[in-house]
């Protein structure tokens, strides 16, 4: 039987509205209303909706970056508590990865190659001979190790996103987040950054949760999807099934709004 590797239950988050005028009650904004999930390990899971529908809270909220005000979060059978220390956490950061929508803004310009994807190495204290992870890493996301002593500005966008996720794997986690990974690269090296994804999902025995805005994408890699609208979860299920057989109105709307060309 597959274990339930990261589970999610009644987890909300409101946010305080600030005020215009007066002294009146503060309101509070929601970001999440009483979201309830599982993931299989060794599954792909993608959470699908429009911008402001939860998507990257419910990501944040999953990866102990920011504290729920209501329900729990557990990894493993762990609970995630976002209130500890960064130390306290360093079990979560071990056990997961997360690559970012940007290439451009999540690679500090001042550190090499080698420093950027070997800083998970550093940080969690993990033992090996680093440098030599860091290469192997490399040539794992189709790049020569001979990069590991260039900066960020020396590399595409396309290889900019293959360092991001050489640096999301190189400590070897057990969970991999994608984050609108590949909305900011062009269509070519969008397929290409897929293509990798599905690989190192093989190799490395991964359990992927992808947010993402293209269903396309989605319909692709995960064999489960979750739409979301206004921070809560309207349908989920087998992505076969949600993607040809919509059970919801919005997931409807959200799929006859996708582009297609007249026959």
């Amino acid at each position: 039987m597959t274990e339930t590797l990261l589970r999610a239950r009644g987890l909300s988050r409101t946010y305080p509205t600030p005020r215009t005028r007066g002294v009146g009650r503060a309101e509070r904004t929601v970001g999440l209303a009483d979201v309830d999930l599982s993931v299989l390990a060794g599954s792909a899971v993608g959470i699908i909706g429009e911008s402001g529908s939860g998507k990257s809270t419910l990501v944040r909220l999953l990866l102990g970056l920011d504290v729920p005000s209501a329900g729990t979060v557990e990894v493993d059978g762990r609970p995630v508590d976002a209130r500890g220390s960064a130390r306290s956490l360093h079990w979560l950061r071990r056990a997961t990865g997360i690559v970012f929508q940007d290439p451009y803004a999540s690679l500090d310009p001042r550190m090499n190659v080698d420093r950027i994807v070997g800083e998970p190495l550093w940080a969690l204290g993990i033992e090996g001979d680093r440098r030599a992870r860091v290469r192997d890493v490399l040539e794992q996301v189709g790049l020569d190790a001979d990069m590991a002593t260039r900066f960020p500005h020396e590399f595409s966008g396309g290889q900019r996103q293959r360092i991001a996720l050489a640096r999301a794997i190189v400590h070897r986690p057990r969970i991999l987040v994608g984050d609108e990974p590949l909305s900011a690269l062009d269509v070519t090296v969008r397929a290409q950054i897929l293509h990798l994804l599905a690989r190192l999902r093989v190799e490395e025995d991964l359990t992927l949760v992808l947010v993402s805005h293209d269903i396309g994408v989605v319909q692709n890699v995960c064999d489960q999807v979750v739409v979301m609208k206004d921070g809560r979860i309207v349908e989920q299920g087998p992505t076969e099934k949600v993607l040809l057989q919509p059970q919801a109105a919005y997931t409807r709307q959200l799929l006859a709004s996708i582009p297609t060309l007249p026959a």
